[in-house]
């Protein structure tokens, strides 16, 4: 039987992963990704046990991770009979992967920005096409109050 260490979260990995999910990153993936941060290297279900996930949720944050290309897998020889043990490890440091997810909130941010400046400019020029449109009616008006016979009408 094999046996193997796990690695549990302490309160700043907790952080470092709520962190990353109020950034938009899934829970599994941060989860996964902290612990993959702190441990050279461990299989499916050492990342299962230290994380609290369970097995689909870190399939598919690996799947993720790999997409990525963050992380990487190698088959571990088995000792004995059975089959090999699939090891997962990070193929990008920390400060890499943590650098491209910077980069991905700038682009974000840019692009909520522009879609703002837009809005801000879809407003100004609609209130100014107003603006124009109620010109005349402005003027019909003020003129009508400087009439004396408009007074009549606000005297009841």
């Amino acid at each position: 039987m094999r046996q193997e260490d796990v690695v549990y979260f302490t309160d700043t990995e907790e952080e470092f992963a709520s962190l990353l999910i109020q950034l938009g990153t899934q829970k599994n993936v941060a989860k996964v990704l902290v612990f993959l941060a702190k441990t050279p290297e461990a299989t499916s279900h050492a990342i299962e046990r230290g994380t609290g996930l369970r097995q689909p949720e870190v399939s598919l944050a690996m799947r993720h991770l790999m997409d990525q290309g963050w992380i990487r897998s190698r088959e571990s020889v088995s000792e004995g009979v059975g089959r090999p043990m699939i090891m997962y490890e990070l193929a990008k440091s920390i400060d890499e992967i943590m650098d491209y997810i910077e980069n991905e909130k700038k682009v974000e941010t840019g692009s909520q920005l522009a879609l703002v400046q837009k809005l801000q400019e879809h407003i100004r020029c609609n209130y100014d096409k107003l603006v124009i449109c109620l010109a005349p009616f402005n003027m019909l008006l003020y003129s009508l109050f400087l009439s004396e016979d408009m007074s009549l009408i606000f005297t009841f």
